[in-house]
């Protein structure tokens, strides 16, 4: 099916990966800020007010039902006070990354539903880390990482569209995991093309090792452990429960054991969180169009 090696492959997909859009220099501004210990809401502000069309982006996220905050923010400056650096670190960065990847497409899923499944897995990381007693300012990169766990399967897609269909169609086939069909066709799986789309825009070591160990969070190292673990159970949650979908339709049971072992979560617990993850899609749903 595929005569290429496995070297021409993956030099296929860091081409086309290299051709994507790159994140603004206001969004690398901002990381590189945002990333100093003496960063104050004044340094931020100055890099995002720069930049109106991210500051209109900000300040819409910020009045959404996503936050559901008692009062209109007019003003960058007040939003960055309230919600705090790391938060709008993170609005800017999903933001950005939303605003190249919907550029893309993809030509074997639907991307309403792709992103249905990544906004899941964000909302349902938060909400566990949330139970979990994370403080709250670190809890919007739960959201973020697992917003854009999947990644590396839009790179697959679009390089090589007829051949992951057939990736698709073999997970189906035998009712494995879309990682494990990913790597009998190719070789290799997204979490190597999610850690390449991750280094090309230099987001976080935590965003980072998101991509590349989601399916695999016993890999991980301690410093990620907890953001790598909670976001596979997060993505395990939405593929069972089937909001959206990214092509995962089954779930190898070692996988599932393993998952829910490593986590320390029941899995009572998970499916209480339905109703809670319906409520927070369709706030999140504004993380969709915000750059419309």
């Amino acid at each position: 099916m595929i005569s290429a090696s496995r070297e021409e492959l993956l030099a296929e997909i860091q081409t086309y990966i290299g051709r994507m859009p790159s994140l603004s220099t206001t969004v690398m501004k901002v990381m590189e800020v945002c990333n100093q210990p003496n960063t104050s809401p004044n340094d931020l502000n100055r890099v995002i007010s720069l930049d109106p069309v991210l500051t209109g982006q900000v300040l819409k996220l910020i009045n959404s039902a996503y936050y559901s905050l008692p009062n209109q923010v007019t003003t960058l400056t007040r939003a960055i006070i309230m919600l705090g650096l790391n938060t709008v670190k993170n609005l800017a960065i999903s933001t950005a990354v939303l605003d190249a990847i919907g550029k893309e497409g993809s030509h074997c899923f639907s991307m309403d539903s792709f992103w249905t499944h990544s906004l899941c897995v964000g909302v349902t990381a938060k909400a566990l880390a949330a139970i979990k007693k994370i403080p709250l300012a670190v809890q919007e990169e739960y959201f973020v990482a697992g917003l854009l766990h999947d990644l590396g399967k839009v790179p697959f897609s679009n390089c090589f569209p007829e051949e992951y269909k057939s990736v698709l169609e073999l997970a189906d086939l035998q009712r494995c995991s879309l990682l494990r069909a990913e790597e009998m066709i190719f070789g290799f799986d997204h979490h190597i093309t999610g850690k390449m789309i991750a280094e090309k825009w230099q987001l976080s070591k935590n965003i980072q090792a998101c991509l590349s160990h989601h399916h695999h969070p016993e890999d991980i190292i301690q410093e990620h452990k907890d953001l790598v673990n909670t976001v596979a159970a997060a993505n395990l949650f939405a593929n069972i429960f089937e909001f959206g979908t990214a092509g995962d339709r089954f779930q190898e049971i070692p996988d599932v054991v393993q998952t829910l072992d490593i986590t320390e979560m029941s899995w009572h617990q998970m499916a209480a969180l339905t109703q809670t993850v319906e409520e927070e899609i369709e706030k999140a749903q504004v993380f969709l169009h915000v750059t419309g």
